[in-house]
């Protein structure tokens, strides 16, 4: 391997990375897609169908169609929000993640088991960069390691998460990335669970499990995904877990795996250096405030950033990579700014979020809500309905809207 090089490594073989990755293939450009065997982060798995068009995938990788939402308070009062046109994808990280991977792979990625090490001098265009091959053991912890390996590389995309090593090696700024810490149970689904309850995801707003944002239920099939998250640190929500398993009697279903990990809470101010890396998926920062969402972000930064080298790899003009972050947040940044003032304000304390969740019954609400979230943008053509939700809004702020939702 010393003496191969390629247009694009890409660190991380996430949903970000593997996208990169297979259009980069798909252009033309020779990538190397580095990835750690075993790595799954914890994830509801929720997908919009605007994902499936923009990124070719098929439902068939899809584990389950969810057709409602059901909020909870934190006096447990409970608000359906049904999908009337659509629905939400779910995936399962192993699998999904693996599609991916193997998708790029078809497509000419050339694909390796290993872990990042270090980025190495620039000479002459190109850039080393060090990996340790092959995997550690899940069973044992112990390294099954094959040695280190040094390559050299056009370009390097760091998708290798919020902890990404590359970031911190490359970018300044990029160790100061904020984060909550998010922990699931992949859990098996009892066979005496109601077909309702299987076609719906929960999102349990309570401090008792969360203080600072919000615990699921998230059904995948024969699985469900049970977790929370927290930026406070010390927290313990591995026992919000245990907790919120035996509210809702799941306490003695079967545990398939546990995850735990870190998950940005705003775009980093920087993404490249300017010469030779760029950042996408969490290790850039882009996971949706408020709602936790990443999948359909994640692969939307690794497309911009496929784009953005391949318009680097014709004009050899670096300074181009800076463009990956104005064209995400051109696209995206009105969306992030409207839900990171929604999760400072609303998910600050239980009262609010009780009566955020009375918000939440409102038909208004509900209809632009599913329809920002399955297309992927903000409804701005109902102004009446927003006029609306704005007094509504108001009203609750000051305390007037009546707490069990009655107008």
């Amino acid at each position: 391997m010393n003496s191969v090089t390629y247009d694009v490594v890409v660190v991380g073989g996430g949903p970000a990375g593997a996208t990169a990755a297979n259009d980069l293939a798909q252009a033309g450009a020779s990538v190397l897609l580095l990835d750690r065997a075993g790595r799954v982060k914890p994830c509801g798995g929720a997908v919009p169908p605007q994902l499936l068009r923009d990124f070719d995938v098929p439902e068939t990788v899809l584990e389950a169609k969810v057709g409602s939402a059901r909020m909870v308070s934190p006096t447990q009062r409970t608000v359906e929000m049904p999908i009337k046109k659509g629905f939400v994808g779910m995936v399962d990280r192993a699998s999904f993640d693996e599609w991916l991977r193997c998708r790029a792979a078809e497509s000419g990625a050339t694909r390796i088991e290993g872990t990042f090490e270090t980025l190495g001098p620039s000479k002459d265009g190109y850039i080393e960069l060090t990996y340790r091959e092959g995997a550690k053991s899940t069973l044992s912890r112990r390294a099954n390691m094959t040695g280190i390996k040094t390559i050299r590389t056009r370009y390097v995309i760091g998708a290798d998460g919020a902890n990404s090593k590359v970031g911190k090696q490359a970018i300044g700024g990029a160790d100061k990335l904020a984060s909550v810490f998010a922990y699931h149970e992949i859990i098996k689904t009892p066979t005496a669970m109601t077909p309702r309850a299987r076609a719906r995801c929960d999102v349990i707003y309570d401090g008792s499990l969360s203080p600072d944002f919000y615990s699921w239920v998230f059904p995948h099939g024969d699985t469900i995904s049970v977790g929370t998250g927290t930026a406070e640190q010390g927290y313990g929500i591995r026992g919000s877990v245990t907790e919120l398993r035996t509210r809702i009697g799941l306490d003695e279903a079967e545990t398939i795996r546990k995850e735990g990990a870190p998950i940005p809470l705003k775009p980093l101010k920087r993404w490249d250096d300017g010469k030779h890396v760029l950042l996408a998926g969490d290790a850039a920062g882009v996971v949706a405030p408020a709602s936790g969402e990443g999948i359909f972000y994640a692969m939307t930064s690794g497309r911009i950033a496929a784009q953005v080298i391949e318009e680097v790899l014709q004009t050899g003009n670096a300074k181009t990579l800076r463009l990956a972050r104005k064209r995400f947040l051109r696209a995206h940044g009105k969306v992030f700014m409207v839900l990171g003032a929604m999760q400072y304000f609303w998910y600050s304390t239980d009262k609010r979020r009780e009566r955020f969740v009375t918000m939440c019954a409102d038909e208004d609400v509900q209809r632009l809500t599913w329809e920002s979230y399955l297309n992927k943008r903000l409804v701005r053509h109902d102004y009446f309905a927003h006029i609306k939700i704005f007094f509504k809004d108001m009203a609750h702020l000051v305390g007037i809207g009546a707490a069990d939702g009655r107008r």
